[in-house]
């Protein structure tokens, strides 16, 4: 099983980015730092005459690592009640890369494609990060990609997710699953 990691966080070591590490452990897997990409922001051109142009930008690494992973993991801080803002931008993007051409395959072959969300969050991430969680499902319902299952931790500070035991323990029961399908 191919694994592909997106850390939707700014901050280095952050606690999303710990809490996808608990899922991981020991497991072969890539990870992606969104924040270390540079990709534009959409512009919209679905029902322009000429349709959507190619973007010079790191973008296209997003794509190779989709179609190169059966199982994707979106890990990301809970902002403002949704994903980090360089997370959505990425995910803005997946609707011109559905239809861009260099990838004809994508749309399809994500159908394939399993998917986890870790968020973490400090105010009440357990019920104020539910809509984050809808908001993903609508994603992955659209994309007809399979969403497993998802952990909302609480953190706030660095490090703070390492006291949340409950966040943990799922960690390490996604942990588990991940290993007995190698």
């Amino acid at each position: 099983m191919k694994i592909t990691t997106f850390i939707g966080s700014s901050r280095k070591d952050s606690n999303s980015e710990l809490l996808a590490d608990f899922v991981t452990k020991d497991i072969d897997h890539q990870k992606i730092h969104v924040r270390d990409l540079f990709i534009q922001p959409i512009h919209d051109l679905r029902h322009d005459k000429d349709g959507f142009q190619v973007v010079n930008d790191d973008y296209d690494t997003v794509i190779k690592a989709f179609l190169e992973s059966d199982l994707l993991i979106f890990s990301t801080p809970i902002y403002w009640y949704s994903m980090s803002g360089i997370m959505k931008n990425m995910i803005d993007r997946l609707s011109h890369a559905i239809r861009d051409t260099r990838f004809p395959q994508l749309k399809e072959y994500l159908q394939s494609v399993e998917a986890i969300v870790i968020a973490v969050g400090g105010d009440k991430p357990t019920i104020k990060g539910l809509p984050l969680i809808q908001q993903f499902h609508y994603i992955f319902d659209f994309l007809h990609i399979r969403f497993s299952t998802y952990i909302l931790g609480e953190g706030n500070r660095p490090g703070d997710i390492l006291q949340d035991q409950q966040a943990l323990a799922q960690a390490n029961l996604i942990n588990q699953r991940l290993k007995s399908l190698k």
